[in-house]
């Protein structure tokens, strides 16, 4: 494997970003996205949309050798991010950072890009006064909630749904500490999995 690491995103990885995006998109989400959204994947319109998060320092990039192949997408949690059932949001609300995005492109997967992002991303999120993170999993995705579980983050009992182009997407948060470190699964065989504790 070529170097591996993470950094913040700059102006010139939107591109590379937006292909991430819909390189995700087709395959692991297709059976959880609208009909028709990624035959209307606008690679150019993706790459200018990531532009403000991009310049607001709220992205980070995984990069494997010269190739960039994920990234995460985090910042200060909205209210509706943190709001329970009733609306009510918690009073530590100001220092909860919500993930809003970690895609790593499959081809790439399994090498531990997703944990190297994340513990990256806890570490600057903590260095700008958070302590705490909450983020959005959809309910059929079984890879990315054991993900959140081994980073120890814990579906907190809300759920949302959300209208994916008519139909129903329902989705759990999941919430955890923001004192993360990466370390390689010992006992997988050839795979070099991230786990964080």
């Amino acid at each position: 494997m070529a170097l591996a690491s993470v950094r913040p995103a700059v102006p010139d990885d939107a591109g590379a970003i937006a292909r991430v995006q819909r390189a995700v998109w087709t395959s692991a989400y297709a059976d959880l996205l609208p009909p028709g959204a990624v035959e209307g994947f606008d690679d150019d319109a993706v790459a200018r949309g990531w532009a403000g998060a991009i310049a607001a320092g709220a992205v980070w990039v995984a990069t494997e050798g010269d190739a960039l192949v994920g990234f995460c997408a985090a910042g200060p949690a909205s209210a509706e991010d943190l709001a329970d059932a009733g609306g009510a949001v918690p009073e530590d609300a100001a220092t909860v950072a919500a993930v809003a995005a970690l895609l790593v492109e499959p081809r790439w997967g399994r090498r531990g890009h997703a944990g190297r992002l994340v513990v990256e991303t806890a570490a600057a999120l903590r260095a700008a006064g958070a302590a705490r993170g909450v983020a959005w999993v959809p309910e059929r995705d079984t890879a990315s909630r054991r993900f959140w579980e081994r980073a120890g983050w814990e579906p907190d009992g809300t759920v949302r749904t959300l209208d994916a182009g008519g139909r129903p997407l329902r989705e759990i948060r999941v919430a955890g500490d923001l004192d993360l470190e990466f370390a390689p699964e010992p006992s997988l065989g050839d795979l070099d999995l991230p786990l964080l504790s």
